[in-house]
């Protein structure tokens, strides 16, 4: 089916692959779509719901048929597009959704019970006999749901993620994209063209049309050439930019080596986070095919695909094919299939005023209203105002009229307007922050108009950067004004297909509408229609036009589904690159984290960051010897650790104070400038939410500081109250525990330590405890704290985050010179239980202001988040379970934390149990282990003996009941 002399593939390299099996020829710059065409193969796929044979229908990513699975094995990919998929030489293509076969698919029986299986079945269906579901129906459906499936086995493929800057974004590099990046790069713009097809130029190499005198695909080629040779300018095939979101970041997907059989160590897709000052749409717009009964037959596809193939890929779809439209664009494939020597059976037109042409025959106010054949197109049937006729065709090419790709742009809850000239929605200006649209996306569909208005979005986004824009020439090309006739659906008996990827048809549209789910949110969840992998790019507006109709109702008063991302499937391997085998969650290091590995330091999850357990030195052999040297280190010497992963939430405006008092449980509105304050919080069920200091920066200016494990929380929190609850108060909220990296220098050589980095003398007087403010170390401004989460006289010291990693070396090594070191997550946590000191082992949840020993700091000068329901029945009182210590007594010194505490003598269960341990820890300092635990009126039972029993490792202790601060109760050391 090659048309010879047409296409922009490489002729003089064939490449061979396999599709179920088959060998199959295709060319370099060919899809898997092109290349089966090419060889006459029209069965491509099945449906996922009635098994029926599809074939390709598209050219590009709005594939709604010719899904396949690509590679075998551990390697195998699910779910790929035909249309887009590159053919190699050794590239293996399955069909899928079928068994045994794509020829013989028994499950291809679903199609003659069709009429038991409509729109809402499932509902209805499933609800009865109630015993069914857990053992019948529910299997049933885990078998059958699905298209592609999975190896179940671990993906080999590596996967990269990416950061990128600009001034300006353009998204397609179509004649808008094109000119646009042109217009950008020669005044010297920082820009990015990213366009998701491995050939830029849109629609000029799919179409025949002429610029400047040349093909549409030439001219592409020489403006891309343009592009690449100036340095301003990055150049982003296979890059399919997937979600706009806040603060002009975009999600983009590359294609790195989908089209390599050897990816030489490349990494099979990179996922981007692009970062753009201005950015401009130019994705172009989708062709709407029209529902008629049998509409889904192998062999009918839009018109603009069959342009495509003929064109670019010099491939004729058919050998005699049919053209049916509502507009002018029917006629374009028509006249193109002509010139290529492709015979045209007949054009159907349901337009009466459709324009005339003696090329090939043609038949006005008509519409085609059936199709024969079942795994190929065979014929068509169209209707007249003489009656029906049939016509001999192995290929309908269909136009319905065109849908401005306008996706992206609702991606942060703007909504397209309707326009009725051209029968679509369109977006309005806006709709994304620093966002300007250009040519079909915003419903301009002549090359000309397109041109022009790249040229003009440019210069726009130029003039906010504060560039000077040259004048622009636009090039010289078609400017035909779009006409059509809007139809959606052709009048019949039998099924006509709306959504082809989740088979819905407009009958199950109307049923919807009948049934009272007239909203198109409801519809769309009670059909299904639009939820499959295409997301209803073909599919929506037909739908939402057939329901608007069911309903009474105009379109524009019906509304259009929500446009969420990603606009193209998107891998999880990708979007979590890097983090395979690691349960794909994200991972943050601190900026000491490189020089902690290279200390030997095992590193473990807090949180999401990764800290180090304990260092290592030589001759130790256990992380017990390292922790204990590290807590005497610090208690006689000074110790260093990176504490950078402590929320730090900057809290500033005229009522910061104010907010504060609210949200805390004890006054800050008194802190003077200058000093921190330890702090408690409250959810609004009175239950302890966090602790953490406050630093009153300025007069309107805090910084606070949060556990690392409720750094998120607590700003979602603080959101919500600043939001909801007192949106009267002027303050604003910033997280910035990124932007600094902050230390903990501790132990009674702290201060000596800090006075040979910093640029001026820190002592006892002008840095008192819990004493604030700005430092600097050799140049750089930092923030210095003298705040204690060890007991000892200790200090946090915060620089930018840029400066950290040669901060911590510094004074490691200082520190090392004053016979201490770094010191780890192991041993603050054995300081801080010397201490007495909570996290959120001791406030998880369940305990209150109360049961922590801190009743006294929720003030009663005030109000604060969660007091009321602090003060409720059962929340205070003698029965609760308060923090106290513990120490082991007798043979057994072993503590274990989650073990359940007993009275002396009581057996050791469950109605018996009198309190719990949460955290435990050998101090070197005290030579025994510690605890600290939670004890039926605790704080009334110090001296009292308790059996501490743990049934999972089988340990049980008599333990000391006393005070939970062990070691310098009276805190000289802190305030030394």
């Amino acid at each position: 089916m090659r048309i010879d002399g047409k296409g922009l593939v490489d002729r003089s390299k064939r490449v061979i692959f396999s599709f179920d099996g088959q060998s199959v020829e295709g060319f370099a710059g060919d899809t898997v779509a092109s290349a089966l065409l090419a060889n006459d193969v029209k069965l491509v796929a099945r449906s996922f719901k009635y098994h029926r044979p599809r074939g390709v229908m598209g050219a590009g990513s709005e594939e709604a048929n010719a899904l396949v699975t690509v590679g075998r094995g551990a390697a195998q990919d699910p779910n790929v597009r035909a249309t887009v998929q590159e053919v190699f030489d050794g590239l293996e293509v399955h069909s899928q959704n079928r068994w045994p076969s794509l020829e013989f698919d028994i499950l291809a029986a679903n199609d003659f019970v069709s009429p038991f299986l409509g729109a809402g079945f499932y509902y209805k269906t499933f609800m009865w006999p109630k015993a069914f579901w857990e053992k019948i129906y529910e299997p049933v459906i885990r078998r059958a749901a699905g298209l592609g499936a999975l190896s179940k086995q671990h993906n080999p493929d590596s996967y990269e993620r990416a950061f990128a800057f600009c001034d300006l974004l353009v998204i397609g590099a179509g004649p808008s994209g094109l000119m646009a990046a042109l217009t950008a790069g020669r005044a010297g713009a920082d820009v990015i063209l990213a366009d998701e097809d491995a050939l830029m130029g849109g629609r000029l190499n799919g179409d025949g049309g002429e610029v400047d005198g040349m093909s549409g695909a030439a001219w592409a080629a020489q403006a891309v050439a343009e592009l690449a040779s100036l340095p301003n300018v990055r150049l982003m095939p296979r890059t399919a930019v997937t979600g706009a979101y806040d603060q002009g970041t975009y999600g983009a997907l590359e294609r790195v080596s989908h089209h390599l059989g050897n990816a030489g160590g490349r990494p099979k897709e990179c996922f981007w986070r692009i970062v753009a000052k201005r950015s401009i749409l130019c994705a172009g717009a989708i062709e709407r095919p029209i529902a008629f009964e049998n509409n889904d037959r192998p062999g009918i596809m839009t018109a603009s695909a069959v342009r495509t193939y003929v064109n670019r890929y010099g491939v004729a779809p058919g050998k005699a094919v049919t053209v049916f439209t509502n507009n002018d664009s029917g006629h374009q494939t028509a006249r193109e299939l002509i010139a290529a020597g492709v015979h045209v059976a007949m054009v159907v037109d349901s337009r009466r005023d459709a324009p005339e042409s003696g090329d090939y025959p043609l038949v006005k106010g008509a519409e085609v209203c059936n199709a024969g054949g079942r795994k190929a197109l065979e014929s068509i049937t169209y209707r007249a105002m003489s009656g029906e006729e049939k016509v001999a065709t192995d290929c309908l090419a269909v136009s319905g009229g065109w849908n401005p790709t306008v996706h992206l742009t609702c991606h942060m809850n703007g909504r397209p307007v309707w326009r009725e000239d051209i029968q679509s929605f369109v977006p309005v200006a806006g709709m994304i922050p620093g966002m300007d649209t250009a040519g079909a996306c915003q419903g301009t569909f002549s090359t000309h108009g397109a041109l022009s208005e790249g040229a003009a979005a440019a210069g726009t986004a130029l003039a906010a950067l504060g560039l000077a824009a040259g004048a622009a020439e636009v090039p010289v090309a078609e400017d035909t004004p779009y006409r059509l006739s809007p139809l959606w659906a052709v009048g019949g008996h039998g099924r006509a297909w709306l959504d082809f990827q989740n088979d819905v048809t407009v009958k199950d549209v109307k049923q919807a509408a009948k049934e009272n789910f007239r909203s198109v949110e409801h519809m769309k969840r009670y059909t299904t229609q639009g939820m499959s992998p295409d997301q209803g790019k073909n599919s929506n507006i037909g739908a939402l036009a057939v329901l608007a109709d069911a309903t009474g109702r105009g379109i524009p008063e019906t509304g259009t589904t929500t446009y969420r991302p990603p606009f193209v499937p998107v891998s999880i391997a990708a979007m979590g690159a890097g983090a395979q085998g690691a349960g794909f969650a994200p991972q943050r290091f601190t900026t000491s984290h490189t020089a902690s590995v290279a200390a030997g330091a095992p590193m473990i999850e807090a949180g999401l960051w990764y800290r180090p357990s304990y260092f290592p030195a030589a001759g130790e052999t256990t992380w017990r010897q390292s922790c204990d040297r590290e807590v005497n280190m610090v208690r006689q010497a000074v110790g260093i650790c990176d504490v950078s992963t402590l929320g730090k939430i900057d809290i500033q405006g005229p009522d910061a104070a104010e907010f504060l008092d609210f949200v805390y449980t004890n006054m800050f509105s008194t802190l003077k400038v200058g000093r921190v304050r330890y702090g408690l919080m409250l959810r609004e069920d009175g239950t302890v939410m966090d602790d953490g200091t406050t630093a009153r920066w300025g007069q309107d200016h805090f910084v606070m500081t949060t556990t690392t494990a409720a750094a998120g929380p607590v700003m979602r929190h603080l959101e919500y109250v600043a939001q909801c609850l007192r949106p009267e108060l002027d303050v604003s909220l910033m997280s910035t525990t990124e932007q600094w990296a902050q230390f903990a220098v501790t132990g009674p050589k702290s201060r000596e330590l800090l006075n040979t980095l910093v640029d001026q003398e820190i002592d006892g007087e002008s840095f008192p405890f819990m004493a604030c403010g700005e430092i600097s170390v050799s140049g750089v401004k930092g923030r210095l704290f003298r705040i204690s989460f060890s007991g000892e006289h200790a200090y946090e010291i915060a620089v930018p985050a840029r400066y950290g990693e040669s901060l911590y070396r510094q004074m490691v090594a200082k520190a090392e010179a004053l016979g201490g070191g770094a010191y780890g997550m192991e041993a603050l946590n054995v300081l801080r239980i010397e201490k007495g000191f909570i996290t959120h082992s001791e406030i998880h949840g369940r305990t209150t202001a109360f049961d922590i020993g801190m009743g006294r700091m929720v003030s009663a000068k005030k109000d604060c988040v969660g007091k009321t329901m602090s003060e409720r029945p059962g929340l205070n009182g003698d029965e609760r379970e308060q923090l106290v210590g513990l120490k082991p007594l007798g043979p057994v010194k072993q503590l274990t934390a989650g073990a359940h505490l007993f009275e002396a003598g009581a057996d050791p269960t469950r109605e018996n149990a009198q309190g719990y341990t949460t955290s435990v820890g050998f101090s070197p300092t005290l030579e025994s282990f510690l605890g600290l635990a939670f004890l039926r009126n605790g704080r009334a039972r110090h001296g009292e003996e308790v059996m501490m029993v743990d049934h999972l490792r089988g340990v049980s202790t008599r333990c000391e009941v006393c005070d939970p601060v062990f070691f310098d109760p009276e805190g000289g050391r802190v305030r030394g």
